[in-house]
């Protein structure tokens, strides 16, 4: 075999291997990226339940539009609690992926302790 085929085939090898690593590269950029953005929304619904406010929406409010449907959010007292499902390119993964935060905040006319 020529030196040239042989990078050729070399090269048709790997790529289903840069493919893959492209891919997990780009999922663990998703991943911190909804971390970064759930911690901002969870403080945000903690702000607004600090000032007399809904929670919910001051957490959708801090989140871009694709995010907007992938949140739960819950609130217990001054506990506000937001969970994200990041994005993935692989089908089925995004559905078991799930980013998590939680914010404290004294509701008005409470003194925190």
């Amino acid at each position: 075999m020529t030196e040239r085929g042989q990078a050729s085939l070399e090269l048709l090898a790997g790529l289903p291997a840069l493919l893959l690593a492209a891919l997990l590269g780009f999922q663990l950029l998703a991943v911190g990226h909804a971390l970064a953005l759930v911690d901002g929304a969870a403080e945000a619904g903690a702000l607004a339940r600090a000032a007399g406010r809904e929670a919910e929406p001051a957490v959708r409010a801090a989140l871009p539009g694709w995010a907007r449907g992938r949140v739960e959010v819950s609130v217990h007292g001054g506990r506000v609690a937001v969970e994200l499902r990041p994005p993935s390119p692989l089908p089925g993964l995004d559905e078991r992926l799930e980013v998590s935060s939680v914010a404290w905040a004294s509701p008005p006319g409470r003194r925190a302790r």
